[in-house]
C-alpha cells in the first residue's frame, strides 16, 4: 500500500508521462502486486498530498482516471476504494443505444470484436425515453473513459451530453450539431443519403407515375429524410406525395414507395395491399425500404434497400477509442437493388 516509506513514483528526470498518469500507473501496479486488494481504502487526498508532494488537482485527475477504468470507486464523503484487482483493459466504454435490433446488434458486435482485447463495454438502452436517458447519463458521469451514444429523442439532449467531457464523447447515428467542444460523431446524413440513393435508382423509378414517401411524424430524423426526398423529386420533376401512414385509398398501380418505419411495419402493409389488389411488387408497385436485413433479402424475392453500413460505424467508433482521436465522419450508405423495384 502507499505509505510513508513508499518510494516516490514520480521521477523528476526523464519523466515521460504526466504526473496524474504516473499516479494512476503506480496505484494500478500496487493492485497487481496484491499490495492493494479489493475493498481496500486508498489514503485520503490530504495524505497523498503530503506523501507524494502533488497538488490536489493532479491527484484528483489521476484518481478519476482510475474511476473511469473501473479500477477504483469513489464513495461520497468516504474516499476511494479498490474495485477490482485484475487490470486487463485500457478503456472502459459506456454504450447507450435507443434500442436493440438486428442493425444495432451488427454495430455492437463489430465494436465488441474490435475492442475485446482492449476495452470493457457496458451497454444500456433508453428506449426513446428522455428521463431514462437523463438518469443513465447523470448516474454514469466520470465512470468511463468513453461514452458512445445514440440519441433519437425529441427533447433537446445537448445540455445533458455537454456534461460529458467532449473528447470522451462519441455520438453515433443521428448527428447532434448543437453540442459544445471537440467530440467524435459518426453519423447518418439522412437528407444526403436519400437524395443520392434515389439518384442511383433513377432509371428504375422512371417506370412509376408517383413516388410516395411514408414518413411518420414521431421519427426524429423524418424532417431530414423529407428534405432530401423533396430535393430529389423537385430536381427530377417526379410527381410525389408524402404520407404519415399507408393510405389504401391512394394505393394504386404506378406508385413507388419509400419507407423507413422503425419495425418495418409499413413494408408489411404494402405487401399485403399489393397481394389484395393483385399487383406485382417491382412491376406494378415499387418499394424501397430503409436498412437491410436478412428477411428483406428474401421477402417477395428481395426488397430494394437504402442501408447504412453499421459494421463500418462500429469500426470507426473503435478507431476513435483505440487511437484516442477525434473523428467526425458521415457513415457510408449503400443501395442494394432487388426485385421490389
Amino acid at each position: 500500500m502507499i505509505d510513508s516509506h513508499t518510494e516516490n513514483p514520480f521521477p523528476k528526470n526523464g519523466q515521460v508521462k504526466m504526473k496524474y498518469q504516473q499516479l494512476a500507473d503506480h496505484i494500478t501496479s500496487l493492485i497487481e502486486l496484491d499490495q492493494l486488494q479489493i475493498g481496500d481504502q486508498l489514503p485520503s487526498l490530504k495524505q497523498l498530498q503530503q506523501r507524494l508532494k502533488m497538488s490536489k488537482d493532479t491527484l484528483l485527475k489521476g484518481l478519476n482516471e482510475l474511476v473511469e477504468k473501473g479500477i477504483v470507486e469513489s464513495v461520497y464523503r468516504k474516499g476511494y476504494y479498490v474495485r477490482k484487482n485484475t487490470i486487463h483493459h485500457s478503456f472502459r466504454v459506456f454504450l447507450l443505444l435507443d434500442k436493440m435490433n438486428i442493425l444495432r446488434e451488427q454495430f455492437y458486435r463489430t465494436l465488441f470484436n474490435q475492442l475485446k482485447n482492449r476495452a470493457d463495454i457496458d451497454i444500456y438502452f433508453h428506449h426513446h425515453n428522455y428521463h431514462v436517458f437523463e438518469n443513465l447519463i447523470k448516474e454514469n458521469l466520470g465512470a468511463y473513459t468513453h461514452y458512445v451514444i445514440a440519441t433519437f429523442l425529441k427533447e433537446n439532449v445537448a445540455p445533458l451530453l455537454n456534461l460529458i467531457p467532449d473528447k470522451k464523447r462519441i455520438i453515433i447515428d443521428l448527428n447532434e450539431p448543437a453540442l459544445s467542444g471537440n467530440y467524435s460523431s459518426i453519423y447518418q446524413d439522412y437528407g444526403y443519403d436519400i437524395y443520392h440513393s434515389l439518384h442511383k435508382l433513377k432509371d428504375e423509378l422512371k417506370k412509376y407515375d408517383r413516388l410516395i414517401l411514408v414518413a411518420h411524424p414521431e421519427a426524429v430524423h423524418a424532417r431530414l429524410v423529407i428534405e432530401g426526398f423533396l430535393r430529389y423529386c423537385t430536381e427530377i420533376e417526379h410527381p410525389y406525395l408524402i404520407q404519415s401512414e399507408i393510405d389504401e385509398k391512394t394505393f394504386q398501380k404506378g406508385n413507388a414507395y419509400v419507407t423507413f418505419s422503425r419495425y418495418d411495419t409499413d413494408d408489411v402493409v404494402l405487401i399485403k395491399l399489393a397481394r389484395k389488389k393483385k399487383l406485382k411488387l417491382g412491376k406494378d408497385v415499387g418499394l424501397i425500404s430503409y436498412n437491410d436485413t436478412d428477411v428483406k433479402e428474401v421477402l417477395e424475392d428481395g426488397i430494394t434497400v437504402i442501408s447504412t453500413d453499421f459494421e463500418a460505424m462500429g469500426k470507426t467508433v473503435a478507431q476513435a477509442i483505440l487511437e484516442e482521436k477525434i473523428i467526425t465522419k458521415r457513415n457510408p450508405t449503400k443501395v442494394i437493388k432487388r426485385c421490389s423495384l
